[in-house]
Parts: C-alpha cells; structure tokens; sequence
C-alpha cells in the first residue's frame, strides 16, 4: 500500500500551541521532512520524539520532493513541517503536495498554528475578506507589479517582512498605498509579543529611531469603498459628457441607458445630463 502525507503545522513561537493530534503523529510517522533539521530538533527532543528526518527545502524541494514521492510510494509514512507554522504557507512545502496529488499520493492536513491568521485575528483590522502577500519579491519589476495591482486593494492585505528590510518595504508600501492605517505585529505568541497600531508614516518614523526585531507580519488596511468611488467620480468628471456617452455607446449599450448610467456615475440626474448634452 501506498503511504501518506501529513502536513503538521507546528508552533511558531510558543512550544505549548502544538496539538496532540500533531504531536502522535511525528511519533508515528516513519519518517519527517523538516526544513531545516536543526531548527527542528529542538522541537523534537522538547517532547522526546525519535522519529528519524530529512531535510526539504526551497533549494531542494524538486529533486527531494520526487524522492519522498517514492518513499511514498514504496509505504513510508511522511510528515511534513516547516521551521514555524503550517507547510505550504510560504514554504517549499507546496511543491511536496503538488507531486503527491500527480502520484496519487494521499495528503492531509493537520491545522494549527499560521503567524499570518495570528497576526490578522491580532490587528483589529476587518477580518471578513483578506489577501496574502506573503515577502514581497526581491525582483523590482515584480515587486512594483503586485505594488500597483495592491493600490486598489479593498481587501485587508497581510505580508511577511525581515527586520532589517522593515524600513524600506513600509516606504514602498507608503509610496504605493498612500498612508494606510497598518498593524505591525512582532514575536507572535512569544514573551515580548507586540501589534503595533500606527499609519504607514508613524511606523517608518519609530523604527529609523528604533530597530525592529524578530519576524514581522504587516497587517494594512484595504482601501475603502467610498476612496474607490470618489477616485471613480473624478475619473469621470475629467472626461467631457460627450466622452462619457461615448464610452458606454461604444460598448454597444443604447442611448437611453447610456445616459443613466452617466448620470449614477457623475451624481447627478439624467434629466441634468439630457439638458447638457442639448445645450
């Protein structure tokens, strides 16, 4: 018979958020892919588990990820964890369950902690509809690609960040977003715990004067409906009426039609825009 995948979330700062369910099964797995071994054999030897591991990685998840396949294959066991969180939340831990499913390979997935709900549930922020950025990409010209498609952004947006590119990733974010009011937190479910309130401004003026430590979670605010609206009405408006018209007739929408839509867009009557487009 083939094995199994377990995808085992582990704590990401407090040993005791680790759940039984976890715990019983790295114990009775045959064997457990970590991302780094030795970040995870202190987790191992705190609650004295002598399953045996290997390391899989982002720069050997492709070549290692076939070969677990195979183990797989052949009846072994597998769990999965990552250095802190859940496998798969911005981790190599995708491309193992990918490969599994092309294999036939069963998965499951074992809940508990992610530093992103943690931070998110932490922020005060609208938790109803939520984006995940993840690190932005080093590349430039990707980077200001996913910048620009955030600006719009109705949805509360949550990225990871390093301390030391804290500073400079809150400027792009302000150069980008505007001054959106933010949530930084820090040392999630650890002693010094910290969700930081602020604006994107007030945040960049703390930590040049303070240096951030430990892994960040920037929480931002989505960018509210009525900023949409207003930025739509001022979009019209600096079109002419006749410009107007013409952009709903061109999609082949009728002229009656065409000017009630004007006159929503614009605030205004329709009876305000047949007279104009007369006069």
């Amino acid at each position: 018979m083939a094995g199994k995948l377990y995808l085992c979330a582990t704590p990401i700062g407090n040993l005791d958020d680790i759940t039984f369910r976890v715990l019983n099964t790295l114990k009775e797995v045959d064997l457990i892919a970590a991302e780094d071994t030795r970040h995870s054999i202190k987790l191992l030897n705190h609650f004295d588990i002598k399953t045996p591991m290997t390391s899989y990685h982002e720069f050997n998840k492709f070549d290692k990820a076939r070969y677990l396949v195979e183990q797989m294959q052949q009846g072994v066991t597998i769990a999965l964890i990552t250095d802190a969180g859940t496998p798969g939340i911005s981790d190599p831990g995708e491309e193992l369950v990918k490969q599994c499913y092309e294999a036939g390979i069963e998965v499951t997935s074992l809940p508990g902690p992610a530093a992103c709900i943690t931070a998110l549930t932490l922020s005060g922020m609208s938790t109803r509809r939520f984006c995940f950025e993840a690190f932005l990409p080093s590349d430039k010209k990707e980077k200001q690609w996913i910048l620009e498609e955030l600006k719009a952004e109705t949805r509360t947006i949550i990225l990871y960040e390093a301390p030391h590119r804290l500073v400079k990733t809150l400027e792009e974010l302000r150069e980008a977003l505007g001054d959106r009011k933010i949530t930084i937190c820090r040392e999630l479910t650890k002693k010094y715990e910290e969700a930081f309130r602020t604006t994107l401004s007030e945040a960049i003026d703390h930590y040049q004067e303070n240096d951030p430590k430990g892994e960040c979670v920037i929480v931002v605010e989505g960018k509210s409906i009525d900023d949409i609206k207003e930025e739509q009405k001022r979009s019209w408006e600096e079109m002419s009426l006749e410009e107007h018209m013409r952009y709903y007739e061109d999609q082949g929408v009728e002229r009656k039609e065409a000017m009630k839509l004007v006159a929503k867009d614009r605030g205004i009557s329709k009876r305000d825009v047949y007279q104009r487009l007369l006069s």
